[in-house]
């Protein structure tokens, strides 16, 4: 266990498409949480372009970072850490949170903590739950990552399973557009779905040969596109609702068997869903249900939480803070980063 600290930590969270600052107080208190969306922008393009969101990023980080400081009631002479994602996301992006945090640590002489995204998500919880410790499992699961991990202790990770593939919210965009939804597509999956009869289409629960906690969407994506190529060329109505149900049902059920598979093989009963696309009803009923079957605990934070802020991040900058963790000004983005790296 580390030796906590009294710590204010202002975060910065730039890896996709939105543009955020918090300031966080002893890793769990939240005196402010600003977020500059770009998803009316990007759905004009059907998804994310990396070249237009770094150059949103710049004209509004100066402008988070001030609301930020302003909504917690704080200068920067107050704050005694820079924490800042450096990976993994959008490498354009990464760069112009990562370029402002250093700036300021150089200027104010204060520490600098480059923090890795998904442990960012899985922080979120630390939030949310005051009382949760590790160990506990957790399943992230957002458009570009897709993990089952046993978090041993504050940034101590053993990876159990991941996507070999598309990650699942990368697939539930991907369907959404085949299906003539809106961007971003998990959202407009779920809202579909709730129309729709889950047991419509019998789509595939894809399997890793060789491994109990690996993930594969691919082939579900691909399923979804024969089936609709099929029913095209042999005149069925494609019925958009039953479509999203059941490939919505379909990724679920991987999710949550994966899970309590590893709730029964660890033996450990406490579990924590993060991500982007923890913020669905569906997979969040699923697994509640799910740990309740196993006895387990079940932690999910708030939907603002789930998806990409600033707050996450400086949560996991806390715990690395008092650890004794610190980043050079020679702290690069790295678009790529695994968990666990640095």
């Amino acid at each position: 266990m580390i030796k906590q600290e009294r710590a204010r930590i202002l975060a910065i969270e730039t890896s996709c498409d939105e543009t955020a600052a918090a300031v966080v107080v002893n890793g769990r208190d939240v005196r402010s949480n600003v977020i500059a969306s770009q998803i009316a922008l990007h759905t004009l393009y059907g998804g994310v372009v990396p070249e237009i969101a770094s150059r949103k990023h710049m004209e509004k980080i100066n402008q988070v970072i001030a609301e930020a400081l302003r909504q917690a009631d704080m200068t920067l002479d107050e704050i005694d850490a820079i924490g800042v994602t450096y990976g993994p996301g959008l490498v354009g992006a990464l760069l112009v949170g990562v370029s402002e945090a250093k700036a300021i640590s150089y200027a104010r002489k204060i520490p600098l903590i480059g923090v890795h995204h998904i442990e960012g998500h899985i922080s979120a919880n630390y939030i949310e739950h005051k009382e949760l410790e590790p160990p506990f499992l957790c399943l992230i699961v957002s458009g570009g990552h897709t993990h089952l991990v046993v978090v041993r202790a504050y940034g101590e990770y053993e990876i159990l399973g991941k996507t070999m593939d598309d990650a699942a919210g990368e697939a539930f965009d991907k369907v959404a557009r085949a299906i003539g939804l809106r961007y971003p597509g998990g959202p407009e999956i779920e809202k579909a779905a709730q129309n729709g009869d889950e047991t419509a289409i019998a789509f595939p629960r894809a399997h890793v040969s060789g491994s109990a906690y690996h993930f594969s969407f691919s082939g579900m994506k691909s399923a979804v596109l024969n089936y609709l190529n099929g029913c095209k060329m042999k005149g069925i109505e494609i019925v958009q609702e039953d479509i999203a149900a059941s490939f919505q049902r379909a990724v679920i059920d991987v999710l949550t068997k994966n899970a309590e598979r590893a709730m029964e093989e660890t033996g450990i009963r406490t579990f924590a869903l993060a991500g982007g696309v923890a913020s669905n009803g569906a997979l969040k009923r699923a697994m509640e249900e799910a740990c309740r079957r196993k006895g387990a605990a079940f932690y999910c934070p708030s939907p603002i939480l789930c998806t990409d802020n600033a707050a996450m991040i400086g949560a996991a900058a806390y715990y690395e803070y008092c650890a004794g963790v610190r980043s050079g000004l020679d702290l690069n983005a790295v678009p790529g980063l695994k968990l666990g790296e640095r």
